[in-house]
């Protein structure tokens, strides 16, 4: 494969991806115009800085991603570089990134409080149902496949790409679990909260991935299992 091809496979699809996050990002510039957005501080960082971290951090994690899986895929970076222990550091860099996600909208929520004007017993009803499907995918993550699995492994280890496709647990309901039942851990706290900035980072953040699915995941998806695959990396 020449360096060019290889470029391009690398770059597969993030056109799209740098449009459609532009265009998230201009929303998000927007919305944070708004005063029920900007008000309120948490250990003295007033909200708008949140509000930068939080969106901060989801581009960081999914650019992250799509740099580890793509350069290992089409070029063996982290094998070539560090062996064995290239997965693992690549994973645990996707966990830290993923922890400072979820954390950052969490303070996000607790900075804003209250800024909703909505019924309080109404929204703490409406986090509770949000967190139940989150955590049910949590479940069906560890007993069913695994984390290493959902980090991304089949992008490091060629064993992984035969394991049975997983129809099991939340996976019953949709083959994307992950993006459509996941992302809600992130309204949980906007929600919970009355944040009126942690309700667009959230809603950043899940329109966000989906950015990830069609511009990253899905072609990787097609490349390593065949073309005629579709869905999310239930394999994985």
């Amino acid at each position: 494969m020449g360096g060019m091809s290889r470029t391009r496979l690398i770059l597969e699809r993030q056109w799209l991806h740098a449009l459609l996050l532009g265009v998230l990002l201009a929303g998000a510039g927007l919305a944070s115009g708004l005063d029920g957005v900007r008000t309120g501080h948490l250990w003295g960082v007033p909200t708008p800085v949140w509000f930068r971290l939080a969106i901060a951090s989801a581009v960081a994690h999914q650019v992250y991603v799509w740099f580890c899986w793509r350069t290992q895929l089409h070029a063996s970076l982290f094998t070539r570089v560090l062996g064995r222990a290239g997965f693992p550091v690549y994973a645990a860099g996707f966990a830290a990134l993923g922890v400072a996600r979820v954390v950052l909208v969490f303070c996000l929520a607790s900075s804003n409080r209250d800024s909703l004007a909505v019924n309080f017993f109404v929204l703490r009803t409406f986090a509770v149902i949000a967190a139940i499907p989150a955590a049910y995918l949590a479940y069906s993550v560890m007993r069913y496949f695994g984390f290493r699995r959902a980090f991304g492994i089949d992008h490091f280890d060629a064993d992984y790409r035969s394991l049975p496709f997983v129809r099991t647990g939340i996976f019953r309901l949709t083959r994307n679990g992950m993006y459509v039942y996941g992302f809600l851990l992130l309204w949980v706290p906007a929600l919970w909260f009355a944040s009126s900035a942690a309700l667009v980072a959230a809603l950043f953040s899940h329109l966000y991935i989906w950015v990830h699915y069609y511009s990253t995941e899905l072609p990787d998806i097609k490349r390593i299992y065949g073309k005629g695959i579709e869905g999310s990396r239930c394999k994985v």
